[in-house]
Protein backbone atom coordinates (compact mmCIF):
# COMPACT_ATOMS: atom_id res chain seq x y z
CA UNK A 1 0.00 0.00 0.00
CA UNK A 2 1.23 3.49 -0.85
CA UNK A 3 1.95 5.39 2.41
CA UNK A 4 2.63 8.80 0.87
CA UNK A 5 0.83 10.78 -1.80
CA UNK A 6 1.93 14.35 -2.46
CA UNK A 7 -0.92 14.99 -4.88
CA UNK A 8 -3.43 12.90 -6.76
CA UNK A 9 -2.29 11.56 -10.12
CA UNK A 10 -4.80 12.02 -12.97
CA UNK A 11 -6.35 8.73 -14.05
CA UNK A 12 -7.43 7.84 -17.58
CA UNK A 13 -9.01 4.66 -18.86
CA UNK A 14 -8.83 3.00 -22.25
CA UNK A 15 -11.78 0.79 -23.15
CA UNK A 16 -10.46 -0.96 -26.22
CA UNK A 17 -9.03 -4.04 -27.86
CA UNK A 18 -5.59 -5.49 -27.32
CA UNK A 19 -3.06 -5.44 -30.18
CA UNK A 20 -0.61 -8.32 -29.75
CA UNK A 21 1.87 -6.40 -31.93
CA UNK A 22 1.87 -3.52 -29.44
CA UNK A 23 1.25 -0.82 -32.04
CA UNK A 24 -2.39 0.10 -31.49
CA UNK A 25 -5.26 -0.53 -29.07
CA UNK A 26 -4.74 -0.54 -25.33
CA UNK A 27 -0.99 -0.98 -25.74
CA UNK A 28 -0.68 2.31 -27.64
CA UNK A 29 -3.13 4.02 -25.29
CA UNK A 30 -1.27 3.04 -22.13
CA UNK A 31 2.06 4.19 -23.60
CA UNK A 32 0.42 7.53 -24.41
CA UNK A 33 -1.05 7.92 -20.92
CA UNK A 34 2.35 7.22 -19.37
CA UNK A 35 4.13 9.63 -21.71
CA UNK A 36 1.72 12.38 -20.67
CA UNK A 37 2.02 11.77 -16.92
CA UNK A 38 -1.37 10.15 -16.46
CA UNK A 39 -2.02 6.84 -14.70
CA UNK A 40 -3.47 4.51 -17.29
CA UNK A 41 -6.14 1.90 -16.58
CA UNK A 42 -7.75 -0.48 -19.05
CA UNK A 43 -10.94 -2.35 -19.79
CA UNK A 44 -10.16 -4.87 -22.54
CA UNK A 45 -12.98 -5.36 -25.03
CA UNK A 46 -11.36 -7.78 -27.48
CA UNK A 47 -8.16 -9.72 -27.89
CA UNK A 48 -6.67 -9.60 -31.36
CA UNK A 49 -3.89 -11.65 -32.89
CA UNK A 50 -2.19 -9.13 -35.12
CA UNK A 51 1.13 -7.74 -36.28
CA UNK A 52 2.12 -4.93 -38.64
CA UNK A 53 0.86 -6.94 -41.63
CA UNK A 54 -2.54 -8.34 -40.66
CA UNK A 55 -5.13 -9.33 -38.07
CA UNK A 56 -5.51 -13.11 -38.01
CA UNK A 57 -8.00 -13.61 -35.16
CA UNK A 58 -10.34 -11.65 -32.88
CA UNK A 59 -11.80 -12.87 -29.60
CA UNK A 60 -14.43 -10.63 -28.00
CA UNK A 61 -14.71 -10.26 -24.23
CA UNK A 62 -18.31 -10.65 -22.93
CA UNK A 63 -20.10 -7.36 -22.36
CA UNK A 64 -20.63 -8.00 -18.66
CA UNK A 65 -16.88 -8.46 -18.19
CA UNK A 66 -16.13 -5.20 -19.99
CA UNK A 67 -18.59 -3.42 -17.70
CA UNK A 68 -17.07 -5.06 -14.62
CA UNK A 69 -13.57 -3.89 -15.53
CA UNK A 70 -14.80 -0.29 -15.73
CA UNK A 71 -16.84 -0.61 -12.54
CA UNK A 72 -14.06 -1.85 -10.26
CA UNK A 73 -11.59 0.78 -11.43
CA UNK A 74 -14.18 3.54 -10.94
CA UNK A 75 -15.04 2.31 -7.43
CA UNK A 76 -11.46 2.15 -6.20
CA UNK A 77 -9.21 4.46 -8.22
CA UNK A 78 -11.59 6.81 -9.99
CA UNK A 79 -11.56 7.75 -13.68
CA UNK A 80 -10.95 11.37 -14.68
CA UNK A 81 -11.51 10.66 -18.37
CA UNK A 82 -12.01 7.58 -20.51
CA UNK A 83 -11.75 6.69 -24.17
CA UNK A 84 -13.12 3.93 -26.30
CA UNK A 85 -11.38 2.21 -29.15
CA UNK A 86 -12.35 -1.13 -30.65
CA UNK A 87 -15.90 -2.04 -29.57
CA UNK A 88 -16.47 -5.10 -31.70
CA UNK A 89 -20.17 -5.86 -31.20
CA UNK A 90 -23.40 -4.28 -29.99
CA UNK A 91 -23.31 -6.12 -26.65
CA UNK A 92 -19.97 -4.51 -25.81
CA UNK A 93 -21.12 -1.08 -26.99
CA UNK A 94 -24.23 -1.24 -24.79
CA UNK A 95 -22.23 -2.46 -21.78
CA UNK A 96 -19.83 0.47 -22.17
CA UNK A 97 -22.73 2.90 -22.57
CA UNK A 98 -24.30 1.59 -19.36
CA UNK A 99 -21.03 2.13 -17.48
CA UNK A 100 -20.52 5.63 -18.92
CA UNK A 101 -24.03 6.65 -17.81
CA UNK A 102 -23.82 5.03 -14.39
CA UNK A 103 -20.40 6.44 -13.53
CA UNK A 104 -20.82 9.76 -15.36
CA UNK A 105 -17.55 9.39 -17.26
CA UNK A 106 -16.00 12.07 -19.43
CA UNK A 107 -15.74 10.09 -22.64
CA UNK A 108 -13.70 10.35 -25.83
CA UNK A 109 -14.94 8.02 -28.57
CA UNK A 110 -12.54 6.87 -31.25
CA UNK A 111 -14.98 5.09 -33.60
CA UNK A 112 -12.52 2.38 -34.67
CA UNK A 113 -14.05 0.53 -37.61
CA UNK A 114 -11.18 -0.83 -39.69
CA UNK A 115 -7.58 -1.75 -38.77
CA UNK A 116 -4.65 -0.23 -40.66
CA UNK A 117 -4.21 -3.63 -42.33
CA UNK A 118 -7.80 -3.45 -43.63
CA UNK A 119 -9.39 -5.91 -41.18
CA UNK A 120 -12.93 -5.02 -40.09
CA UNK A 121 -13.00 -4.27 -36.34
CA UNK A 122 -16.60 -3.07 -35.92
CA UNK A 123 -19.57 -5.17 -36.96
CA UNK A 124 -22.61 -3.63 -38.62
CA UNK A 125 -24.79 -4.08 -35.52
CA UNK A 126 -22.11 -2.37 -33.45
CA UNK A 127 -22.09 0.67 -35.76
CA UNK A 128 -25.79 1.22 -35.10
CA UNK A 129 -25.37 0.65 -31.37
CA UNK A 130 -22.48 3.12 -31.35
CA UNK A 131 -24.65 5.76 -33.03
CA UNK A 132 -27.67 5.16 -30.80
CA UNK A 133 -26.21 4.28 -27.42
CA UNK A 134 -22.69 5.67 -27.09
CA UNK A 135 -22.17 8.80 -29.20
CA UNK A 136 -24.91 10.76 -27.36
CA UNK A 137 -22.88 10.22 -24.16
CA UNK A 138 -19.55 11.32 -25.62
CA UNK A 139 -17.70 14.52 -24.85
CA UNK A 140 -15.48 14.15 -27.93
CA UNK A 141 -15.57 11.89 -30.99
CA UNK A 142 -12.56 11.53 -33.30
CA UNK A 143 -13.49 9.95 -36.65
CA UNK A 144 -11.15 9.83 -39.62
CA UNK A 145 -12.62 10.71 -43.01
CA UNK A 146 -14.03 7.20 -43.82
CA UNK A 147 -15.55 6.95 -40.33
CA UNK A 148 -16.93 10.49 -40.58
CA UNK A 149 -18.53 9.50 -43.89
CA UNK A 150 -20.39 6.66 -42.18
CA UNK A 151 -21.44 8.78 -39.21
CA UNK A 152 -22.45 11.86 -41.22
CA UNK A 153 -24.09 9.94 -44.07
CA UNK A 154 -22.13 11.50 -46.93
CA UNK A 155 -18.68 11.20 -48.49
CA UNK A 156 -15.93 13.12 -46.69
CA UNK A 157 -12.99 13.81 -49.02
CA UNK A 158 -11.94 17.44 -48.51
CA UNK A 159 -11.57 19.92 -45.65
CA UNK A 160 -14.86 21.49 -46.74
CA UNK A 161 -16.51 18.08 -46.41
CA UNK A 162 -14.93 17.63 -43.00
CA UNK A 163 -16.34 20.97 -41.84
CA UNK A 164 -19.85 19.92 -42.85
CA UNK A 165 -19.41 16.44 -41.38
CA UNK A 166 -18.19 17.72 -38.01
CA UNK A 167 -21.29 19.88 -37.56
CA UNK A 168 -23.58 17.14 -38.89
CA UNK A 169 -22.22 14.54 -36.45
CA UNK A 170 -22.73 17.00 -33.60
CA UNK A 171 -26.32 17.62 -34.70
CA UNK A 172 -27.17 13.95 -35.28
CA UNK A 173 -25.75 12.51 -32.08
CA UNK A 174 -25.36 15.42 -29.67
CA UNK A 175 -21.60 14.99 -29.20
CA UNK A 176 -20.18 18.15 -27.66
CA UNK A 177 -16.98 18.17 -29.71
CA UNK A 178 -16.24 16.51 -33.05
CA UNK A 179 -12.73 16.12 -34.45
CA UNK A 180 -12.70 15.00 -38.09
CA UNK A 181 -9.12 13.94 -38.74
CA UNK A 182 -7.49 14.99 -41.99
CA UNK A 183 -5.09 12.16 -42.71
CA UNK A 184 -7.34 10.61 -45.37
CA UNK A 185 -8.39 13.91 -46.95
CA UNK A 186 -7.14 15.03 -50.36
CA UNK A 187 -5.67 18.37 -49.23
CA UNK A 188 -1.87 18.89 -49.39
CA UNK A 189 -1.68 19.57 -45.63
CA UNK A 190 -3.20 17.43 -42.91
CA UNK A 191 -6.04 19.54 -41.55
CA UNK A 192 -8.03 18.25 -38.58
CA UNK A 193 -11.35 20.03 -38.10
CA UNK A 194 -12.63 20.52 -34.55
CA UNK A 195 -16.24 21.65 -34.11
CA UNK A 196 -17.07 22.76 -30.57
CA UNK A 197 -19.60 25.19 -29.11
CA UNK A 198 -20.57 26.38 -32.59
CA UNK A 199 -16.98 27.26 -33.49
CA UNK A 200 -14.57 25.63 -35.94
CA UNK A 201 -10.89 25.10 -35.19
CA UNK A 202 -8.41 24.04 -37.86
CA UNK A 203 -5.38 22.10 -36.69
CA UNK A 204 -2.80 21.89 -39.46
CA UNK A 205 0.34 19.83 -39.87
CA UNK A 206 2.62 18.59 -42.62
CA UNK A 207 2.13 15.26 -44.30
CA UNK A 208 4.86 12.76 -43.48
CA UNK A 209 5.12 10.32 -46.40
CA UNK A 210 7.76 8.33 -44.49
CA UNK A 211 5.96 8.50 -41.16
CA UNK A 212 4.49 5.56 -39.26
CA UNK A 213 0.72 5.46 -38.88
CA UNK A 214 -0.26 2.17 -37.24
CA UNK A 215 -2.01 3.13 -34.01
CA UNK A 216 -2.20 6.83 -34.91
CA UNK A 217 -5.93 7.11 -34.27
CA UNK A 218 -5.68 5.28 -30.94
CA UNK A 219 -2.76 7.42 -29.82
CA UNK A 220 -4.40 10.70 -30.86
CA UNK A 221 -7.63 9.97 -28.99
CA UNK A 222 -5.65 8.67 -25.99
CA UNK A 223 -3.69 11.93 -25.89
CA UNK A 224 -6.91 13.96 -25.95
CA UNK A 225 -8.21 11.79 -23.10
CA UNK A 226 -5.02 12.26 -21.08
CA UNK A 227 -5.12 16.04 -21.41
CA UNK A 228 -8.81 16.11 -20.43
CA UNK A 229 -7.97 13.94 -17.41
CA UNK A 230 -5.35 16.56 -16.48
CA UNK A 231 -7.99 19.28 -16.56
CA UNK A 232 -7.36 20.85 -19.98
CA UNK A 233 -10.23 22.43 -21.87
CA UNK A 234 -11.46 20.48 -24.89
CA UNK A 235 -9.89 22.88 -27.39
CA UNK A 236 -6.54 22.92 -25.57
CA UNK A 237 -6.61 19.14 -25.15
CA UNK A 238 -7.11 18.61 -28.89
CA UNK A 239 -4.44 21.17 -29.79
CA UNK A 240 -1.86 19.55 -27.51
CA UNK A 241 -2.85 16.06 -28.65
CA UNK A 242 -2.28 17.14 -32.25
CA UNK A 243 1.32 18.11 -31.43
CA UNK A 244 1.76 14.82 -29.60
CA UNK A 245 0.54 12.63 -32.46
CA UNK A 246 2.58 14.53 -35.06
CA UNK A 247 5.72 13.75 -33.06
CA UNK A 248 4.67 10.11 -32.63
CA UNK A 249 4.06 9.72 -36.38
CA UNK A 250 7.23 11.49 -37.51
CA UNK A 251 9.45 9.49 -35.18
CA UNK A 252 7.60 6.21 -35.72
CA UNK A 253 9.13 2.85 -34.88
CA UNK A 254 10.66 1.12 -37.91
CA UNK A 255 9.69 -2.40 -36.89
CA UNK A 256 7.89 -5.20 -38.71
CA UNK A 257 7.33 -5.67 -42.43
CA UNK A 258 3.98 -3.94 -42.71
CA UNK A 259 2.49 -0.71 -41.35
CA UNK A 260 5.02 0.59 -38.83
CA UNK A 261 3.59 1.85 -35.52
CA UNK A 262 3.67 5.35 -34.11
CA UNK A 263 6.05 6.12 -31.25
CA UNK A 264 4.22 7.74 -28.31
CA UNK A 265 7.38 7.81 -26.19
CA UNK A 266 9.19 10.17 -28.59
CA UNK A 267 7.34 13.03 -26.88
CA UNK A 268 9.25 12.50 -23.64
CA UNK A 269 12.29 10.60 -24.91
CA UNK A 270 13.66 13.45 -27.05
CA UNK A 271 13.71 16.02 -24.18
CA UNK A 272 15.17 13.35 -21.86
CA UNK A 273 17.94 12.55 -24.36
CA UNK A 274 18.76 16.26 -24.74
CA UNK A 275 19.00 16.58 -20.97
CA UNK A 276 21.38 13.62 -20.83
CA UNK A 277 23.49 15.09 -23.63
CA UNK A 278 23.65 18.44 -21.82
CA UNK A 279 24.85 16.69 -18.67
CA UNK A 280 27.47 14.73 -20.63
CA UNK A 281 28.78 17.85 -22.36
CA UNK A 282 28.83 19.66 -19.01
CA UNK A 283 30.98 16.88 -17.53
CA UNK A 284 33.22 16.89 -20.60
CA UNK A 285 33.75 20.65 -20.33
CA UNK A 286 34.60 20.31 -16.62
CA UNK A 287 37.25 17.73 -17.55
CA UNK A 288 38.69 20.05 -20.20
CA UNK A 289 38.85 22.98 -17.76
CA UNK A 290 40.39 20.82 -15.04
CA UNK A 291 43.10 19.81 -17.52
CA UNK A 292 43.44 23.14 -19.30
CA UNK A 293 47.21 23.31 -18.81
CA UNK A 294 47.48 20.30 -21.12
CA UNK A 295 44.74 21.54 -23.45
CA UNK A 296 45.70 25.20 -24.04
CA UNK A 297 48.71 24.51 -26.31
CA UNK A 298 46.31 22.71 -28.68
CA UNK A 299 43.50 25.27 -28.65
CA UNK A 300 42.78 26.40 -32.22
CA UNK A 301 42.19 30.03 -33.16
CA UNK A 302 38.48 29.29 -33.70
CA UNK A 303 38.21 27.82 -30.20
CA UNK A 304 37.40 24.37 -28.86
CA UNK A 305 33.95 22.89 -28.87
CA UNK A 306 32.68 19.59 -27.55
CA UNK A 307 29.37 18.24 -28.81
CA UNK A 308 27.05 15.29 -28.32
CA UNK A 309 24.06 14.29 -30.42
CA UNK A 310 20.96 12.64 -29.03
CA UNK A 311 20.05 9.10 -30.12
CA UNK A 312 20.45 8.55 -33.86
CA UNK A 313 16.73 7.76 -34.24
CA UNK A 314 15.88 11.36 -33.40
CA UNK A 315 18.72 13.38 -34.93
CA UNK A 316 17.44 15.81 -37.55
CA UNK A 317 19.46 19.02 -37.29
CA UNK A 318 22.04 20.85 -35.13
CA UNK A 319 19.15 21.53 -32.73
CA UNK A 320 19.47 17.85 -31.78
CA UNK A 321 23.16 18.24 -30.94
CA UNK A 322 24.33 19.79 -27.67
CA UNK A 323 27.42 22.00 -27.66
CA UNK A 324 29.02 25.04 -26.02
CA UNK A 325 27.69 28.39 -27.18
CA UNK A 326 30.65 30.52 -28.27
CA UNK A 327 33.01 27.58 -27.64
CA UNK A 328 35.93 27.40 -25.22
CA UNK A 329 38.52 30.03 -26.11
CA UNK A 330 42.07 30.80 -25.05
CA UNK A 331 42.40 33.98 -23.01
CA UNK A 332 46.04 34.46 -22.02
CA UNK A 333 47.00 31.32 -20.17
CA UNK A 334 43.42 30.32 -19.40
CA UNK A 335 40.68 28.43 -21.19
CA UNK A 336 37.32 30.20 -20.92
CA UNK A 337 33.86 28.77 -21.54
CA UNK A 338 32.15 31.60 -23.39
CA UNK A 339 28.45 30.69 -23.29
CA UNK A 340 25.83 28.18 -22.26
CA UNK A 341 25.81 24.46 -22.86
CA UNK A 342 22.67 23.79 -24.85
CA UNK A 343 21.15 22.11 -27.88
CA UNK A 344 21.82 23.95 -31.12
CA UNK A 345 24.92 25.75 -29.78
CA UNK A 346 27.25 24.23 -32.37
CA UNK A 347 27.20 24.37 -36.15
CA UNK A 348 30.40 22.86 -37.56
CA UNK A 349 31.01 19.94 -35.20
CA UNK A 350 27.28 19.30 -34.93
CA UNK A 351 26.94 18.96 -38.70
CA UNK A 352 29.94 16.62 -38.80
CA UNK A 353 28.41 14.30 -36.20
CA UNK A 354 25.04 14.38 -37.95
CA UNK A 355 26.70 13.50 -41.27
CA UNK A 356 28.62 10.61 -39.67
CA UNK A 357 25.41 9.30 -38.10
CA UNK A 358 23.58 9.53 -41.42
CA UNK A 359 26.40 7.55 -43.00
CA UNK A 360 25.55 4.73 -40.60
CA UNK A 361 28.43 5.21 -38.15
CA UNK A 362 27.85 4.53 -34.45
CA UNK A 363 29.21 7.82 -33.11
CA UNK A 364 27.59 10.68 -31.25
CA UNK A 365 30.23 13.10 -29.99
CA UNK A 366 33.33 15.07 -30.93
CA UNK A 367 35.86 17.56 -29.59
CA UNK A 368 38.22 19.62 -31.74
CA UNK A 369 41.82 20.81 -31.29
CA UNK A 370 44.31 22.33 -33.71
CA UNK A 371 46.31 20.00 -35.94
CA UNK A 372 49.55 18.61 -34.51
CA UNK A 373 51.39 15.71 -36.17
CA UNK A 374 52.57 14.40 -32.79
CA UNK A 375 48.97 13.80 -31.71
CA UNK A 376 48.14 12.10 -34.99
CA UNK A 377 51.16 9.82 -34.77
CA UNK A 378 50.37 8.88 -31.17
CA UNK A 379 46.81 8.00 -32.16
CA UNK A 380 48.13 5.71 -34.89
CA UNK A 381 50.62 4.10 -32.46
CA UNK A 382 47.77 3.47 -30.01
CA UNK A 383 45.79 1.62 -32.64
CA UNK A 384 43.07 4.24 -33.07
CA UNK A 385 41.25 4.53 -36.37
CA UNK A 386 42.73 7.70 -37.87
CA UNK A 387 41.26 9.32 -40.98
CA UNK A 388 43.01 12.02 -43.02
CA UNK A 389 40.96 14.42 -45.14
CA UNK A 390 42.69 16.58 -47.76
CA UNK A 391 40.93 19.96 -47.58
CA UNK A 392 42.60 21.07 -50.84
CA UNK A 393 40.26 18.61 -52.63
CA UNK A 394 37.12 20.19 -51.20
CA UNK A 395 34.82 21.45 -53.99
CA UNK A 396 35.14 25.21 -54.53
CA UNK A 397 31.39 25.85 -54.16
CA UNK A 398 31.48 24.37 -50.64
CA UNK A 399 34.53 26.44 -49.70
CA UNK A 400 32.90 29.66 -50.86
CA UNK A 401 29.56 28.95 -49.22
CA UNK A 402 31.19 27.71 -46.00
CA UNK A 403 28.33 25.25 -45.77
CA UNK A 404 28.50 21.58 -46.55
CA UNK A 405 32.17 21.27 -45.57
CA UNK A 406 31.45 19.02 -42.59
CA UNK A 407 29.20 16.82 -44.71
CA UNK A 408 31.95 16.61 -47.35
CA UNK A 409 34.51 15.63 -44.70
CA UNK A 410 32.19 12.85 -43.49
CA UNK A 411 31.76 11.65 -47.07
CA UNK A 412 35.52 11.08 -47.36
CA UNK A 413 35.30 8.15 -44.97
CA UNK A 414 35.00 5.03 -47.16
CA UNK A 415 31.63 3.21 -46.94
CA UNK A 416 31.81 0.20 -44.66
CA UNK A 417 34.69 1.61 -42.61
CA UNK A 418 34.67 1.21 -38.87
CA UNK A 419 33.95 4.25 -36.74
CA UNK A 420 36.78 6.81 -36.79
CA UNK A 421 38.46 7.82 -33.55
CA UNK A 422 40.22 10.82 -35.07
CA UNK A 423 39.60 12.83 -38.24
CA UNK A 424 42.23 15.39 -39.18
CA UNK A 425 43.13 17.77 -41.98
CA UNK A 426 46.10 20.05 -42.68
CA UNK A 427 43.93 22.99 -43.61
CA UNK A 428 43.80 25.04 -46.78
CA UNK A 429 43.87 28.71 -47.75
CA UNK A 430 41.95 30.49 -45.00
CA UNK A 431 41.11 27.17 -43.33
CA UNK A 432 42.76 26.29 -40.01
CA UNK A 433 44.23 22.79 -39.76
CA UNK A 434 42.18 20.72 -37.34
CA UNK A 435 41.91 17.45 -35.43
CA UNK A 436 38.54 16.15 -34.40
CA UNK A 437 38.37 13.40 -31.75
CA UNK A 438 35.25 11.26 -32.15
CA UNK A 439 33.50 9.38 -29.34
CA UNK A 440 30.40 7.50 -28.21
CA UNK A 441 29.56 10.45 -25.96
CA UNK A 442 31.14 13.76 -25.00
CA UNK A 443 33.04 12.40 -21.98
CA UNK A 444 34.38 9.52 -24.07
CA UNK A 445 35.67 11.94 -26.73
CA UNK A 446 37.37 14.22 -24.19
CA UNK A 447 38.95 11.31 -22.28
CA UNK A 448 40.23 9.92 -25.58
CA UNK A 449 41.82 13.32 -26.26
CA UNK A 450 43.45 13.46 -22.82
CA UNK A 451 44.98 10.00 -23.31
CA UNK A 452 46.61 11.30 -26.48
CA UNK A 453 48.00 14.33 -24.62
CA UNK A 454 49.48 12.29 -21.77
Amino acid sequence: MCEFMASRVPVAMTIAGSDSGGGAGIEADLKTFSALGVHGTAAITSITAQNTLRVTAIYDIPGWMVYEQIKVVHEDIGIDAAKTGMLSNSEIVKAVADAVKEFNLKLVVDPVMVAKSGARLLREDAVEALKKNLLPLALVVTPNAPEASILAGFKVETVEDAVKAAKKIHELYGVEAVVVKGGHLSDPEVVDVLYFNGEYYYLKSKRYPRGCFHGAGCTYSAAITAFIAKGYSIVKAVEEAKKFIDTAIYYGLRIGRGHCPVNPLAYIEIPALKYTAIENVRKAVEILLENQAKIIPYAPEVGINVVEAIDARYVESPLDVVGVEGRLVKAGNKLIKVGEIKAGASSHLARLIIALIRNGLDVRAAVNIKYNPVIVNKAVENGLNVVFVDRTLEPEDLKKAEMGTMEWIASQIPPGSKEPDLIYDKGDVGKEAMIRIIGKNAVDAVNKLLRLLT
